[in-house]
């Protein structure tokens, strides 16, 4: 998919004015001036953010309003202040995948208190932001427990990777993994209790060694896989939570002679990840809609701006509802994921 992989050269903003006059373009200030201009700030640079950009860019031409498109290279200190710019320039709404709500609320009060904020991928249910947009990461965090189940129904040892714990996605689909894995009840997301610790969880069948938090740090995603197969000969399977994890499992995994043995089970939709689902040696994994993600802000954002609330439902949470994606269904989906992002 040339078009994603071109836009991860992007570093610091991956960004359109859809329809905005550029900067050398003075025939129609006034014009220019009472367009609706809005931003979508992500949690950082992957294949994912660049299929939610390509939903944002079409949401903006849907609902008639100019976007931008940010991508923070550098984590909490980046995104907060690609923030403070948007607000000190006046912009009219904001949707944002917060990196670590607990410490951001503040911040992300005040920046609701000056503009309409939205979250979208993860939430900051404790701050002032108007609504989420995004799905239920508890219960996609158990279907790749299921996946991970029918891979190994006799049981294993099973890691766990991901960029980032602080983000509460990150938290629900880790604990939704657990429960799963330890055949918990089902909760709600208010009841979901965090697994605090990272030692091993021993299961009747399954037992969870551990979780490797990369920090979006590609290359020690790699390593730390190279690493768990190294530190744990007996390892089952691998579960990425973050889009990168799984393709640098894979390298990791080849780079062992262990391709097809041990069973890689991944979040959203990377091309190695879709490329060994088809070639089998990777088990499934769950895709979010990240194009949804981007459309579906723009619509209340632009709703919003207008002054129409009703866009934001009584929970405040608009559900786009993941997909499994499995050897049956693969090729199906990365056609329709090729033709929905205009790729060839």
């Amino acid at each position: 998919m040339k078009k994603l992989l071109a836009t991860l050269a992007i570093t610091a903003l991956a960004f359109t004015g859809c329809g905005s006059p550029s900067d050398s373009d003075t025939s129609d200030n006034a014009s220019s001036e009472k367009r609706i201009k809005v931003a979508y700030v992500t949690n950082g640079i992957a294949p994912f953010w660049t299929i939610a950009e390509a939903g944002a860019l079409a949401g903006a031409k849907e609902f008639d309003v100019d976007v931008q498109v940010l991508m923070p290279p550098n984590g909490i200190g980046d995104q907060k202040q690609m923030i403070e710019t948007l607000l000190a320039n006046g912009i009219q709404g904001i949707a944002v995948s917060p990196i670590k709500p607990d410490d951001q609320t503040p911040f992300l009060n005040q920046a609701a208190s000056m503009t309409n904020l939205i979250t979208q991928d993860s939430d900051a249910p404790d701050s002032d932001r108007l609504c989420f947009i995004g799905m239920n990461n508890y219960l996609a965090g158990r279907d790749a427990g299921k996946l991970v189940k029918k891979s190994l129904p006799d049981g294993g040892e099973i890691m766990i990777f991901v960029g980032r714990l602080g983000q509460l996605n990150a938290q629900q689909r880790r604990q939704g993994v657990i429960d799963e894995l330890l055949d918990r009840p089902v909760v709600s997301l208010e009841e979901m209790q965090v697994e605090q610790n990272n030692t091993p969880i021993v299961g009747e069948k399954y037992t969870i060694l551990g979780t490797q938090v990369d920090g979006f740090d590609f290359s020690k995603a790699k390593s730390f896989a190279e690493d768990s197969i190294t530190t744990y000969p007996e390892l089952d399977a691998m579960v990425g939570l973050f889009t990168y994890n799984i393709p640098n499992c894979i390298e990791a995994v080849k780079g062992a002679g262990k391709l097809g043995e041990i069973k890689l089970i991944s979040f959203d939709e990377a091309d190695e990840t879709l490329q060994g689902i088809i070639d089998g040696y990777v088990v499934g994994t769950i895709s979010q809609q990240p194009y949804e993600y981007g459309r579906q802000s723009m619509r209340v954002l632009a709703a919003l701006a207008r002054g129409d609330e009703s866009v934001i439902p009584e929970n405040k949470f608009i559900d786009i509802s993941s997909t499994i994606v499995e050897k049956e269904n693969v090729e199906k989906f990365w056609a329709d994921l090729k033709s929905l992002i205009g790729d060839e």
